[in-house]
């Protein structure tokens, strides 16, 4: 049984425009698929590829939920701001390798994320799926189609090449250090054990930010996100606004899943989320065993990748 993922709703019907194409166009400018038709529409399986709810992690009988819990209490423990700094440093040279979009994508084949409960395939699969899932709602959105295809490159932080990072400082979910940690996180008994838990600067509401301060200005726990959020800002990605920040937020689920740490963004980021929302539903409900044919696609994400990236990326 399957359902049909509702059309998103990004503002009241007074801020939006629709043109006679059909085509609705959001207060940023940037214009959004009107999908007229149930029979076009991506439909989100009410199951994971396990035969359970998405993002349940309350099945403590199950292997898999185990190591997922274990993942999260690692991760927890040791994502401190002092770790953060010393990451964004670190990895901010950008001196690891130089190559292009499409081979990260190939070489990302040999990763598995272990904090994932929904999906063990490949990710190069699940990146494919995301992509291909939004190009058929939102067809006329280039961008938003690679953004889906790149999203998770940064999940390469875990092989040798770029220093075989332990999973916990790479996927799951993303969450702001220097401030409370807010009881939305999953697993949040752990971070009792963080560093950061009883210092009297970080864990008041706001810690060392200022409400309104905008995310841009927050340090985020290291992963793949913020990763891959830096090697294409810093390579020249042309990019609109909101396409980075899907890349740079997308694991924030505390933020677009439970609503937390909205006192901490600026006007910017409340737009921006709008367009998180809509490709939340594609990475979280496109993860199947079904796979993509690679070679019948590549051709379409090259030439996306060639219109919004240089030839070759410091990574």
């Amino acid at each position: 049984m399957t359902i049909s993922v509702e059309n998103p709703v990004f503002v009241h019907e007074d801020s939006m425009t629709q043109k006679e194409t059909g085509e609705l166009r959001m207060d940023s400018g940037i214009p959004m698929s009107k999908i007229s038709s149930d029979d076009e529409v991506f439909l989100a399986p009410e199951m994971n590829a396990f035969g359970r709810q998405f993002r349940d992690y309350t099945d403590t009988n199950s292997e898999r939920q185990k190591s997922v819990e274990h993942f999260y209490k690692t991760q927890h423990i040791n994502q401190s701001l002092d770790f953060v700094k010393k990451m964004r440093s670190e990895y901010g040279k950008l001196d690891k390798m130089v190559m292009n979009i499409w081979e990260c994508c190939e070489l990302l084949n040999e990763v598995v994320d272990e904090s994932d409960p929904d999906l063990d395939e490949p990710q190069i699969q699940h990146l494919l799926q995301s992509a291909e899932a939004i190009r058929k709602d939102y067809p006329n959105e280039d961008w938003l189609h690679l953004t889906a295809l790149i999203h998770d490159l940064g999940k390469v932080l875990t092989l040798p090449q770029f220093g075989g990072l332990p999973q916990w400082a790479v996927v799951g979910d993303t969450f702001p250090v220097g401030c409370a940690f807010d009881e939305s996180n999953v697993h949040h008994k752990y971070f009792m054990e963080n560093p950061d838990f009883n210092n009297p600067k970080y864990n008041t509401k706001s810690g060392i930010y200022s409400e309104g301060c905008g995310l841009e200005n927050v340090f985020m726990s290291w992963g793949h996100d913020d990763y891959m959020y830096m090697v294409a800002k810093e390579n020249g990605s042309t990019l609109p606004s909101p396409g980075l920040f899907i890349i740079r937020y997308h694991s924030f689920y505390p933020l677009h899943k439970a609503g937390a740490y909205t006192h901490l963004m600026n006007e910017e980021d409340k737009e921006n989320l709008k367009w998180l929302h809509v490709f939340n539903k594609y990475d979280l409900y496109s993860k199947s065993k079904v796979h993509v044919d690679v070679e019948k696609v590549k051709p379409y994400y090259m030439s996306l990748i060639k219109k919004y990236f240089p030839e070759n990326l410091r990574w």
